[in-house]
């Protein structure tokens, strides 16, 4: 049997010395943004943040010749920067997104992308209207283990998708004492997001019908937040599963199935380290390794597709208006964890995380 290629690697700019860009936010995530931009190429040239000495640190470490300012409208108000990156908090962001665009500037916005669907529709609306890009670092799309599961459906290697399952084992207890243990949903939003947009990405064009989700605390649990999770998406003619226990500190696992008419692709590693698929058929099976890591190849994927994007005059893969189908997704869930009834994605507007 014919080992098929896989197109999933993340693709550059192709001129990558003609993006100016100004990240706003210099927290902890930001050293993979601008990781990311400096992998491709790209200069980074003022960065902003109202802790100052924050990006300064971070002007220091990766872009020493960018400018920084404390406050975001100053970077805005530069003429030679054409893109900009919002990785401050989501509380915040949406207000932010709206000066860049007022701006005139396209705009990376770090996920999630909003707590509310309708402030989502209208920062889409108001961008397409401004003739400006939005996109949404959905950087778990180009996580080998997801991006080479989405290429394989994307290239019929499955045909008609079936069904897709995820369950993983994993040790989330490092968000104890920190703002992330506050989160009413830390499992089944902040972290399954990203499995919930591969659900979105791996059937396409169709439509949820119903999720049913759970999120309840172990026993002898010490953390505020539930920490074990599952959700059913039914679309009707096909059904995902995902399968979260955040509990353990064993031996984390990932695995993930997806079955299709005509073949099925398998893959089990520790959690995000999937360093292969296993592709079988009629003909047999054979591995499909994979390259890179989801830290940093992600971000560089995102930011990859969203400048090569605004080079070809096209929608990015990663829009606003497409990730607010898999925060639809998202919602769903966590409505139905809360109420224990399922619920159908779009009819639930916010996310309390």
């Amino acid at each position: 049997m014919r080992i098929p290629k896989l197109d999933y690697l993340p693709r550059g700019p192709r001129r990558p010395k003609n993006h100016r860009i100004g990240l706003i936010g210099c927290g902890g995530i930001s050293q993979y943004h601008l990781q990311a931009a400096q992998a491709l190429g790209v200069n980074v040239v003022a960065l902003a943040d109202v802790n100052i000495a924050a990006a300064e640190s971070r002007r220091d470490e990766y872009f020493p010749t960018a400018d920084v300012y404390s406050s975001h409208h100053d970077l805005l108000a530069r003429d030679d920067i054409q893109v900009v990156e919002i990785a401050t908090h989501t509380a915040i962001r949406g207000a932010q997104i709206k000066d860049a665009l007022k701006a005139g500037k396209h705009v990376l916005s770090q996920k999630p992308f909003t707590f509310d669907i309708r402030e989502g529709r209208k920062l889409a609306a108001y961008a397409k209207r401004r003739g400006l890009q939005l996109g949404i670092n959905q950087n778990g799309r180009w996580a080998p283990q997801f991006a080479g599961l989405i290429a394989a459906v994307r290239q019929g290697l499955l045909g008609d998708v079936y069904t897709l399952d995820f369950s993983l084992a994993w040790d989330h207890t490092w968000v104890r004492g920190s703002a992330f243990e506050q989160l009413h949903h830390l499992i089944l939003s902040d972290f399954a997001i990203h499995w919930f947009d591969a659900v979105r990405c791996v059937f396409g064009e169709r439509k949820p019908k119903l999720v049913f989700a759970n999120a309840v605390k172990a026993i002898g649990q010490d953390m505020k937040q539930p920490m074990l999770g599952n959700a059913v998406v039914n679309f009707g003619d096909g059904l995902s599963t995902l399968s979260f226990s955040a509990y353990e500190t064993h031996a984390p696992r990932e695995y993930l199935c997806c079955v299709g008419s005509k073949g099925t692709i398998r893959g089990a590693a520790d959690v995000a380290r999937i360093t292969e698929l296993e592709y079988s058929n009629a003909k047999g099976t054979v591995k499909l390794p994979l390259q890179g890591t989801w830290f940093p190849d992600g971000f560089r994927g995102t930011l990859g597709e969203f400048l090569r994007a605004i080079e070809e005059g096209r929608e990015s893969s990663i829009s606003a208006s497409n990730n607010l189908r898999s925060l639809e997704l998202c919602f769903a869930a966590l409505e139905s964890a809360d109420t224990g009834k399922p619920v159908k994605p779009g009819t639930v507007l916010t996310g309390r995380l």
